[in-house]
């Protein structure tokens, strides 16, 4: 989204997109009990749940802002435990994008039923 690219997308569909890289980071940080501090001093901390933290990647991510203009619709399930309803509802309407949440849909649709969900969302959009 920071790629400068979305002038050239007439339409964008997402589904469960992480919006906000910055909150996932310092949110992860605080699951590995880890400051701002420690992984500025380390550079790159190994997590007990299987990612890296990395002091270079959150330093981009605070210095290239996301711009996005493209028509979008976002597809969000409410139990995603990667972004909050908060926070895509923010992004959505920050940028004019309609959401549409499933109950019970994660972060990675995978299951017969958010797949089936997938599938009628977005035949319904095209």
């Amino acid at each position: 989204m920071n790629a400068g690219i979305d002038d050239m997308i007439q339409k964008a569909y997402f589904i469960s997109p992480i919006v906000d890289m910055e909150k996932l980071i310092t949110n992860m940080m605080q699951w590995a009990n880890v400051t701002e501090q420690e992984l500025e001093s380390e550079g790159v901390i190994h997590t007990d749940f299987g990612e890296d933290l990395s002091w270079e990647y959150l330093s981009y991510v605070r210095s290239y802002l996301i711009t996005w203009h493209a028509p979008t619709q976002i597809l969000y399930g409410s139990n995603d435990l990667l972004t909050s309803l908060e926070t895509i509802s923010d992004f959505a309407n920050k940028h004019q994008a309609t959401l549409t949440v499933m109950e019970g849909g994660e972060h990675w649709f995978h299951t017969e039923d958010q797949m089936q969900f997938l599938d009628r969302w977005i035949k319904k959009l095209i």
